[in-house]
């Protein structure tokens, strides 16, 4: 007990595993100068108002003065190149992707009217048979009414011949009713 006392009252110490120094972050200068790439002035889209690139345009001849002033070693010609290759690069890729797109939209609406060029047509084919189907039935329902009309013709022939017939001989029908 007085073991466990003695730990409660002495204060507890945090053991250290073995754990390397942390080492402190690098300095960061504040010369910014060094740090920026010269990029070349890129002309604008047609759609940015001119007072606009006008601004960009002189924003970037004074990058681009500042940086040659204070970079004139072949290092910084070189990823000038670099930098502005890259740049040319991806202005083509993005004009290749836009064309591309472009390409792909009047293909879709090209394939869209063949489909709904062939649909129309489909349709048009499906009324069709639809109408021959319809005239087809009335034709066979107009034959099945002048067969059903020259059937109960004659049976109204034979009832008024069976009718002169008991009326000469004077004699009465055995059934007077059909459906007895």
């Amino acid at each position: 007990m007085a073991e466990e006392e003695s730990k409660l009252e002495s204060p507890a110490r945090p053991t250290a595993p073995d754990t390397p120094p942390v080492e402190e972050a690098p300095v960061v200068s504040d010369d910014v100068s060094e740090e920026k790439a010269i990029v070349p002035a890129v002309t604008p889209p047609p759609a940015v108002a001119e007072p606009v690139a006008a601004v960009l345009e002189s924003q970037a001849l004074v990058e681009a003065t500042e940086s040659a002033e204070l970079k004139p070693s072949e290092g910084s010609l070189d990823r000038d190149a670099f930098l502005a290759r890259l740049e040319t690069e991806k202005r083509n890729s993005l004009i290749k992707a836009w064309e591309e797109s472009e390409k792909s939209k009047a293909e879709n609406k090209a394939h869209k009217r063949l489909s709904s060029e062939k649909l129309e047509k489909k349709k048009a084919l499906y009324a069709e048979k639809m109408k021959n189907k319809i005239a087809i039935i009335h034709k066979e329902a107009e034959e099945k009414r002048a067969i059903v009309e020259a059937k109960k013709g004659e049976d109204i022939l034979k009832a008024e011949e069976t009718a002169a017939k008991y009326r000469a001989t004077g004699t009465t029908p055995k059934k007077l009713f059909g459906f007895f």
